[in-house]
This record gives structure tokens, C-alpha cells and sequence, in this order.
């Protein structure tokens, strides 16, 4: 067992693997999860049908739905020398698909279709707390407030006590009972969700498929199977609005400066949406559509300058907008041959995580990306990704610490450096492959062939 530190722990790096970077392929009370103890052993992959999963609830549809009769936690290390981008460690609670990451300082917390949240620290499982809900499906952190959203529609709000730091108290749900009971008076706050079935216009109606903040503003944004996308605001968990934004699910928002916030959608779609002062409140007006395209809108982020759109797509490819630019088409990179299901950026980097079981490493200089490399090693779609920087990053040579939850139920933790690979090591690297940038450099029209992931 390694002994905890301040920082995360650097060890080396043994088992060299090698792949084609080509590779294709009512509120119910709720009891704090009890800790179980983590041993140090080594994570030993199962074997997970390489088929997509289908249009419905990924619970359910997902072929990678094998439950386990013991639920274990792991996690493996690896000894001798860390390549440039690498593998630090695999974290393993054999009891769920990996849906949601969030880190924030040392903490990792991971959601599951368990029902149970875990949090990790140093590599080790620190804590945990469930959730009477059902699928995991996103996570956020805003101050002292941890907030999940779920299968069942709902967002479940969380504290750390203040007495013992591994304890987790749910602190109320999305929209609160007290505005629910004040709503339900009125027959005007009913809208039709469904043919013949109405819902208060304050609760999503279907899953929850991602939260995004607005730290400056206050705000929380909620996207949903429904098609809508919710405005909440924190302080007070008031739903300030409800936009129907799109012709079906709605995958993934993400709110951005200037009050920009971009929304991606099954039906193919990216629609910008600026929050606009209206009367003595504010609401948020549609923009324009970056996106219209046969195959689903599966992922969206934005770089941490703001200045960049990017927008992944069941056809495996990634476009951006540069805001720069009038939000105009930047190009499209080409790392993946399935889905891409899940995205991430800092500094000048870019993550595409998908479902051929990789994450791409992009670099951004100007409009031209270049891929630098391939990280491998899940043996399932990767479905979540969070990045946090490096306690040993320097100016000169910038470290992050990137984290994947994957449908193989791990979480992987790697260390990545925007300096990229020497080329005289790009043949085999640990848990890395590399491919010149001629490959990926590609600058064309959004579009490409359909895909079987739709809702995320």
C-alpha cells in the first residue's frame, strides 16, 4: 500500500501496452453509503461484448450491463519508467458502468449505475455515499455543494459535514419539495411532456443527461432526455427556466462566458443560447444552430479560455467554432471510427474519450490540432472524462492529471504533457500510441455517417 500525500502518487510504469491508434471498433430519504476499505491488488479486466449499445436507457440497452456478484475495490499501479503520457493507475469498484467524473483539489468522485457515488483520494477509496435513485449519470462541484444528476430526472444536492470530511449529507433535491407543492396549485405550471401526460414545467420528466455551471452567475444547468435544458439557481435551488430546446434528447449542456451556453442533442443539432436581461429578470434567447447532421450530438466542451467549441458525434468525429471567429466552422478532427462520448479541454489541450475504448490527446496551435497521443488500456467505451492540472507541472513543461470512467467499470488516472512524444519513443509507449499529425490535421465541412449511440 502506498502511504498517503499531498499530491498524487508517481510511480513508474510496468506492463507496456501497444494498440492501433486506428483502432476502431416523491423524494425518497436516502442513508449515507457505508466506507469500505480499499486493498492494493491488481485490476484484473473482464471480458465486455465490443457492440454499441442501442437508443434506449444505457441501464438497460447497454451491452455492457454485466453486474458483478462481489463488489470489490482495487487499484493497480505500475513500476518502472513513466513515458511522457502515461498511466499512473487504475481505480476499481466492481460494482457498476462508470458514468460521471468530477475532481476537484484531491478528491475524484465517480458515479455508477450502481446508485452509489464513491470518492477517492491519493488512489485510494476514500468515501462513498448512495443514492436511492438509479444511474449516476452527471456530476458537478460548486463550493461546498456536490450535485448529481440522475436516471430517475431528479438532482440530488450533497454536503461534506463539517465534523468528518468522508461523510456526505444530502442536503435536498431539484426543484425542492416546498416549490413543487407551490407549483403543482397552479394548473398554468403544467406543459404537456408527453401525448396525454403533463409534468410541472420545474421538473425534468426523463433522465438527466448533464450539469453544467455558471460559477460567476450562480447558476446550474440541467439537460435532459425531455429535450429541455433547465436554469437553476443555487443559492436558493430555485428552476428559474425551462427551454425546449431540441427535436429529442438533449445530451449535453455547457455553459460558457458572456453568457453563451451551447446545447447538443440526439437529433443531431448544436444550438447557442445567450442569457439576456428580460423585464427585471433575465431569460435565455436561442442564437443560432452551429450543427444540423443526421447522427447524434453525443458530447460538447468549451477550452478554458472560452474561446473554443468543440462538439463530438456518434460518426467518431469532433468538430469546433472559434468564437473568435463569429462562432464560425473551425474543422473537424479525426481520431475515432465510433462515437465519441465524452470530451474535455485545459489549457491548450483537448480529450476525446470514445467508444472504441481510447482517448485521443489533442494539442490546439491556432485552427491546426494535432493528436499526440492515444491513450489505451480500457476494454470498454470510455464515458466520462475530468482533468485537473498537475501539482509538478512547470511553465516549461505543463502536467495534467486526466481521469477516464469507462463502461469496463474503472476509472484510469493519467499523466499528460501538452509537450507531446519524442518521436524516437513513438513505436511503443506504455499505455500510449502515437500517430503523426498529418493523419488528424484535417480542416472540412461537418458531417459524416450515422452512428448507433443517440442519447448518452
Amino acid at each position: 500500500m502506498l502511504e498517503e500525500t499531498n499530491s498524487i502518487p508517481r510511480p513508474k510504469y510496468r506492463n507496456i501496452m501497444h494498440s492501433d491508434p486506428n483502432l476502431s471498433s416523491s423524494i425518497p430519504t436516502e442513508d449515507d453509503y457505508p466506507i469500505r476499505n480499499s486493498s492494493a491488488s491488481a485490476a484484473s479486466p473482464g471480458f465486455y461484448d465490443n457492440r454499441l449499445s442501442g437508443e434506449g436507457s444505457p441501464m438497460t440497452m447497454s451491452p455492457w450491463n454485466q453486474t458483478s456478484s462481489e463488489a470489490k475495490s482495487s487499484w493497480s499501479r505500475f513500476e518502472e519508467n513513466l513515458p511522457q503520457n502515461g498511466l499512473i493507475g487504475s481505480l476499481t469498484r466492481e460494482e457498476g458502468h462508470i458514468y460521471s467524473l468530477a475532481a476537484t483539489g484531491e478528491l475524484l468522485y465517480t458515479g455508477s449505475d450502481s446508485k452509489n457515488i464513491r470518492v477517492w483520494k491519493n488512489l485510494k477509496e476514500f468515501s462513498g455515499f448512495k443514492s436511492n435513485s438509479g444511474l449516476v449519470k452527471a456530476i458537478v462541484i460548486s463550493g461546498e455543494k456536490i450535485f448529481t444528476g440522475h436516471q430517475d430526472g431528479k438532482i440530488r444536492v450533497w454536503k461534506v459535514s463539517p465534523k468528518n470530511a468522508s461523510v456526505h449529507k444530502r442536503a435536498g433535491t431539484l426543484p425542492t419539495l416546498k416549490d413543487i407543492f407551490k407549483s403543482s396549485i397552479n394548473p398554468s405550471n403544467y406543459v404537456e411532456v408527453r401525448r396525454r401526460r403533463s409534468a410541472l414545467w420545474i421538473r425534468h420528466s426523463d433522465a438527466i443527461s448533464c450539469l453544467s455551471l455558471n460559477e460567476e452567475q450562480g447558476l446550474l444547468y440541467s439537460a435532459s432526455w425531455d429535450r429541455t435544458f433547465k436554469v437553476w439557481r443555487i443559492s436558493d435551488s430555485k428552476c428559474l427556466e425551462s427551454i425546449s430546446a431540441h427535436d429529442d434528447a438533449v445530451n449535453s449542456v455547457v455553459a460558457s462566458s458572456e453568457g453563451m451556453v451551447f446545447t447538443g442533442s440526439a437529433d443531431g443539432s448544436v444550438k447557442v443560447w445567450r442569457r439576456e436581461l428580460h423585464g427585471k429578470g433575465t431569460k435565455h434567447a436561442f442564437v443560432q444552430t452551429l450543427l444540423k447532421q443526421e447522427c447524434a450530438v453525443t458530447a460538447l466542451c468549451v477550452n478554458t479560455s472560452g474561446s473554443v467549441v468543440y462538439c463530438g458525434s456518434s460518426d467518431g468525429l469532433v468538430n469546433f467554432w472559434e468564437r473568435e471567429k463569429q462562432l464560425s466552422h473551425g474543422g473537424v478532427l479525426r481520431g475515432h471510427k465510433v462515437a465519441v462520448l465524452c470530451l474535455a479541454a485545459a489549457a491548450n489541450l483537448v480529450f476525446s474519450g470514445s467508444a472504441d475504448k481510447t482517448i485521443c490527446v489533442w494539442r490546439r496551435e491556432g485552427v491546426v490540432h494535432t493528436c499526440l497521443s492515444v491513450l489505451t488500456g480500457h476494454t470498454g467505451p470510455v464515458k466520462c472524462l475530468a482533468v485537473g492540472e498537475d501539482k509538478e507541472s512547470t511553465a516549461k513543461n505543463q502536467r495534467w492529471v486526466v481521469y477516464s470512467g469507462s463502461l469496463d467499470k474503472s476509472v484510469k488516472v493519467w499523466s499528460v504533457s501538452d509537450m507531446g512524444i519524442d518521436p524516437q519513443q513513438q513505436a511503443v509507449e506504455g499505455g500510449v500510441s502515437s500517430f503523426p499529425s498529418e493523419q488528424t490535421d484535417s480542416v472540412s465541412s461537418p458531417g459524416g455517417g450515422g452512428g448507433s449511440h443517440k442519447k448518452r
